[in-house]
């Protein structure tokens, strides 16, 4: 018994420590089974795609990128993504606000409704919109006879881009209001602050890091959005095609230089996403260690504007 209480001390010890009580031949198996699995499904295919863009030079790369499909697609991308942000920033701040700060009949079964992007296929949620808004759908005779089109439009790619991704911010934010709780909110609630300076100088603060990476994967995941915006797009040349139903389209004519050009843009702009949230994740942590230094000096910065509170 006393020969065993000895090596449970040591690994409490080095567990402790932070060093991992695995072998070093087991540490380094798994080590090479993740960057092997990484490299072979994520590095090899992106190494593809810049290469058979680049496969002929710069310059058909180039030209098939400055095609007047190829720009109207990419017009069409940031309108979508500079539409659909905002709107679900908005929607990720009220739901967050309402779902971390009352409880409600009802609660669980909106958290469901807001993860249910997550289990629905964007194949499906596109035909959904496509019942709802399609010429033979429930609104399809109401909308026709007032002469407004939303399927095969920028409006039905909005909107299923808009469904597809509005969980993203929500979630982000929301999990930051309940791990931080609501005293500082009530506490300048009692100091006599509004509610908006109670969202401007307190909780806006504490959530910014959350709420703008939710607002990079939002922005990520509408520019690459595919499955939902193929069914409710049409696939109409220059008018409602966004780059990734362009790369699908010049595959599929045959015209790889073109298709793995464009790709290679969409790439770009995750590699950018990616960086950009690192740095995001990066300063937020660093934010977090420093803050039980700054906790107790906050809230009077903060509401340097609100009514002090009258002595009795």
């Amino acid at each position: 018994m006393s020969a065993i209480a000895p090596a449970i001390r040591s690994v409490a010890s080095r567990r402790q420590a932070g060093v991992a009580s695995e072998r070093p031949l087991v540490r380094w198996m798994l080590t090479a089974i993740a960057l092997a699995f990484v490299g072979f499904f994520l590095l090899v295919p992106l190494g593809i795609v810049f290469t058979e863009a680049f496969a002929k030079g710069i310059g058909p790369s180039l030209t098939a990128i400055m095609e007047d499909e190829a720009l109207s697609a990419m017009r069409l991308t940031l309108l979508v993504a500079a539409i659909v942000v905002p709107l679900n920033f908005v929607f990720g701040m009220a739901a967050a606000w309402v779902i971390a700060k009352y409880d409600f009949w009802g609660k669980s079964i909106l958290l469901t409704l807001i993860d249910l992007p997550f289990s629905v296929s964007p194949v499906i949620s596109g035909l959904i919109f496509v019942l709802l808004f399609g010429a033979q759908g429930w609104m399809g005779p109401f909308l026709d006879e007032h002469g407004i089109k939303i399927i095969f439009a920028v409006p039905g790619i909005v909107i299923a881009t808009a469904f597809v991704t509005f969980p993203l911010v929500a979630r982000e934010v929301l999990a930051i209001m309940q791990s931080q709780g609501s005293a500082e909110e009530e506490a300048a609630f009692m100091l006599g602050a509004s509610g908006w300076q109670i969202v401007r100088h307190v909780t806006l603060p504490k959530i910014r890091w959350g709420v703008l990476y939710g607002i990079i994967l939002c922005n990520a995941r509408a520019m690459g959005e595919f499955g939902a915006v193929s069914v409710v797009s049409g696939h109409v040349r220059g008018q409602t095609n966004t780059m990734p139903l362009e790369v699908e389209i010049l595959y599929n004519e045959y015209s790889f230089v073109g298709a793995f050009a464009v790709a290679s843009l969409l790439t770009l702009l995750a590699v950018v996403t990616l960086v950009f949230k690192k740095i995001v994740e990066g300063l937020s942590h660093q934010r977090v260690s420093s803050e039980p230094a700054r906790r107790p000096s906050r809230a009077p910065r903060a509401l340097g504007n609100a009514p002090e509170a009258q002595s009795p």
